[in-house]
């Protein structure tokens, strides 16, 4: 089975933001693993997935539309939910490590609900604020300096799984 290394971010992002996306993605198909996401034709969802596919990986889109009218041209498999926000739930449950960049109140609730599951969750250029410093104390949260060292520390989550 492959590992899905899902990538959380804004829809409206910045030119720096969307390259960290973009090297992030692409390190994360390096690896061999799917770049899973929200899947829309927008900010990091967007840039990530092309990051990855520039580099031949896999990519799966969990969109919160009833159709693909807004997916990325750079997802492989669009998945079609109709769940609205209800799709983050689908996107850290389909996910062994989660990948959060700078986003707003749909990234923290994708953020919140991996943390709620225990699922490892690894920040890149973003703060969640103080509301998430227990899961810093407990492991589950962690920041990285840049992309590289993000896959470091997904790679010391996964073990011999990686």
């Amino acid at each position: 089975m492959r590992t899905i290394i899902g990538v959380m971010g804004g829809g409206e992002t910045d030119a720096p933001t969307a390259e960290l996306a973009y090297r992030v993605g692409a390190l994360i198909a390096r690896e061999g693993w799917v770049l899973l996401n929200g899947g829309r034709d927008a900010g990091v969802m967007d840039a990530s997935a092309r990051g990855a596919r520039d580099e031949g990986g896999l990519t799966v889109g969990v969109l919160p539309d009833a159709d693909t009218s807004r997916a990325s041209a750079h997802i492989d498999i669009p998945l079609v939910t109709d769940l609205g926000y209800g799709r983050n739930y689908v996107n850290v449950l389909s996910s062994r490590v989660v990948v959060a960049l700078p986003g707003k109140a749909g990234t923290l609730s994708e953020i919140a609900l991996a943390l709620s599951i225990k699922r490892k969750v690894v920040l890149v250029g973003f703060d969640p604020g103080p509301a998430f410093e227990q899961f810093h104390d407990e492991g589950l949260l962690v920041r990285a300096d840049d992309p590289e060292h993000a896959i470091e520390l997904i790679k010391a989550e996964l073990g011999s799984d990686a």
